[in-house]
């Protein structure tokens, strides 16, 4: 028997369209969405249960991604072929409907934009400078499914024009943030302990993208209809 049961990709769709919805928009220091209950609980198990070991860098990161590329986990074909996890969410972000909610709720023009996930896995020692999103990112939504007694400390630090630091997103289970990238979207992830791994998944449409090995479906944009 396949283990966890995982729901249909309609399930998800529909279930993610609803909390996207009823995101509640907040404005200050920047437009962003918060979302809660964003994926029913059985594909979040199906996340949390993947066999995909956290990284385990040796090298200074200065606190970028980028300084460690080969070792992140990213949703693409050979993945969604492995991992039926991988393959129902990934397919239900892809499905026309999603794409419709998020341009209702976020006034995102999804046109010819193409579906990058990243898996994301931080342990102690893991941080992230004051940064902002790359404009081929149309969006980013930043899916916390973090676990534990310190866990809620472990969300998205906030800052304002002048990089000053003005607050941090809830990092509680399965729930989201998403803001739209800009000069002034600056966010990142201050020095503090990680007791156990800091799980959340980076979801992006992207246009224009470099990296194609990135996609989830690297030779189908998304459509509306």
């Amino acid at each position: 028997m396949a283990y966890p049961p995982l729901p249909a990709v309609s399930e998800v769709a529909a279930h993610f369209s609803g909390a996207l919805s009823a995101a509640e928009r907040l404005e200050q220091p920047y437009r962003r969405w918060r979302l809660g209950n964003v994926l029913p609980e059985s594909m979040c198990t199906g996340i949390l249960t993947l066999p995909i070991a956290p990284p385990v860098l040796t090298i200074d990161t200065k606190g970028q991604r980028a300084t460690f590329n080969s070792q992140r986990t990213f949703f693409t074909p050979t993945m969604r072929e492995l991992y039926p996890a991988i393959a129902v969410l990934s397919e239900a972000m892809q499905r026309p409907e999603v794409a419709r909610q998020f341009h209702q709720t976020c006034s995102i023009d999804t046109t010819d934009a193409y579906l990058r996930i990243e898996y994301i896995q931080d342990l102690d020692g893991m941080w992230l400078e004051p940064h902002c999103d790359i404009k081929e990112k149309l969006f980013s939504m930043v899916l916390y499914l973090c676990t534990g007694p310190y866990a809620k400390d472990w969300g998205t630090d906030i800052y304002d024009a002048e990089r000053k630091w003005v607050g941090r997103s809830s990092a509680d289970f399965n729930t989201a943030v998403i803001f739209i990238a800009g000069p002034n979207t600056w966010h990142g992830f201050e020095p503090r302990p990680i007791h156990g791994v800091r799980r959340l998944m980076e979801i992006n449409y992207v246009r224009g993208w470099r990296d194609r090995e990135q996609l989830a479906f690297p030779n189908d944009p998304i459509r509306l209809a």
